[in-house]
């Protein structure tokens, strides 16, 4: 896999606070053949029986890397780029001119990336929804499931990079 040496884009949590996210978005990292990198704290403990069945018998096969806190994992990469992605941002995910070094940031399933987080990072961008509560005078989707919108953003960075052949 590509570990700390990236030749592909890489996967970040900040924070993430529920198991069964961080193991479905592992076993997506593993079908798109990305790192996934864990920023401490979680809201779990990597023993917990909810991430093992959400990323099944795969888990053991995604390349995780955990990091105790933001300011060390950016240290780790100062060549990369990092994109914060958060439904508060207007830039969408499809004008981005996606680098094999970038980083996919995302941020807890209950709040999201904090302000001082998002100021770091090079790029702030989100993905388009029509049915959004933003788009809509009464109703509308508030935000996409993690594992879902995480989805969603591999999948476009990859198919721009053109690194989905089998």
């Amino acid at each position: 896999m590509n570990s700390l040496n990236s030749s592909r884009p890489r996967v970040a949590l900040f924070e993430p606070r529920i198991p069964q996210n961080t193991g479905t978005i592992g076993r997506s990292c593993l079908a798109f053949e990305l790192s996934l990198d864990i920023i401490k704290p979680t809201g779990f403990s990597f023993d917990d029986k909810y991430l093992r069945r959400a990323g099944l018998d795969y888990w053991s096969s995604v390349d995780v890397n955990l990091f105790e806190s933001f300011e060390e994992y950016k240290s780790q990469f100062k060549k990369s780029r990092i994109i914060a992605l958060t439904k508060k941002s207007e830039t969408s995910i499809s004008t981005i001119s996606y680098k094999k070094t970038d980083i996919l940031l995302f941020g807890r399933e209950d709040t999201g990336l904090p302000n001082h987080i998002m100021s770091e990072c090079e790029i702030v961008a989100g993905i388009p929804m029509p049915g959004g509560s933003n788009n809509k005078k009464s109703g509308g989707v508030r935000s996409l499931n993690l594992s879902v919108a995480c989805g969603i953003v591999c999948y476009t960075a990859c198919h721009q990079l053109n690194i989905l052949s089998t």
